[in-house]
């Protein structure tokens, strides 16, 4: 099956990555670094935090161009794998 059959996206595309986990444990780094090993060009000016209301948790969005869904599932699989990312979506 083609990238196309498999998913409802068009690529290229914008698309935002969001991964959570504690905060102050470098987290941001974490998702910039694994996003670029992935993506070219990752601007980490895209880059949103968003703390939790008790502070504990960060949440971290990057958005960056994206190129195919197995790009995607790389880049999902090894957010999913860290140590410090406690959800990925």
């Amino acid at each position: 099956m083609s990238d196309q059959t498999e998913t409802l996206m068009t690529f290229p595309c914008r698309f935002a990555v969001k991964a959570m986990g504690p905060a102050g444990r470098g987290l941001e780094a974490v998702v910039v670094e694994i996003v670029s090993r992935h993506a070219e060009g990752v601007d980490e000016t895209a880059i949103s935090v968003r703390e939790s209301r008790g502070g504990k948790w960060i949440a971290v969005t990057l958005t960056f161009e994206a190129h195919s869904k197995p790009q995607l599932d790389a880049i999902y699989q090894e957010l999913s794998a860290h140590e410090l990312v406690a959800w990925a979506l």
